[in-house]
């Protein structure tokens, strides 16, 4: 159940405020990041930021503290001179919004450290995998 693992997922990372989503077309990334966006209550319709580069979302944590989502996706992005026009390096630089990323390797020079890499993967029409690491 895709909700149960996001919801599975978060207590794991919610401590990284990088979350950089990797995965082929179709492998479930916007879909992972909506059901997450879900979980975490955001109000707003949750849509891929494919043509808008940048979406933003707002929840309220377990604290009862507003907090925010950058949920953006790099597909279109030529290089890493062409993030950095769009604002990307802005969006990289709020140290208190969580940054849910799709297509990273796009421009993975502007990844801060302590990134969370997650590799989504089809295992088949309605299976994924999901794996998870810390960039240094």
């Amino acid at each position: 159940n895709i909700r149960e693992a996001a919801a599975a997922f978060w207590k794991e990372a919610k401590r990284y405020k990088t979350i950089a989503f990797t995965g082929s077309l179709g492998a479930g990334k916007t879909t992972f990041i909506t059901q997450l966006c879900k979980y975490l209550n955001v109000q707003d319709e949750v849509s891929s930021p494919t043509f808008s580069i940048i979406n933003q979302y707002v929840f309220t944590d377990e604290n009862g503290t507003e907090q925010t989502i950058y949920h953006s996706d790099w597909y279109r992005l030529g290089d890493e001179q062409e993030a950095v026009d769009a604002g990307i390096e802005d969006m990289l630089s709020d140290n208190e919004a969580y940054k849910f990323i799709e297509w990273p390797e796009k421009a993975a020079g502007l990844l801060p450290g302590n990134t969370l890499n997650v590799y989504l993967s089809q295992v088949n029409e309605n299976s994924r995998k999901l794996t998870a690491g810390v960039s240094a």
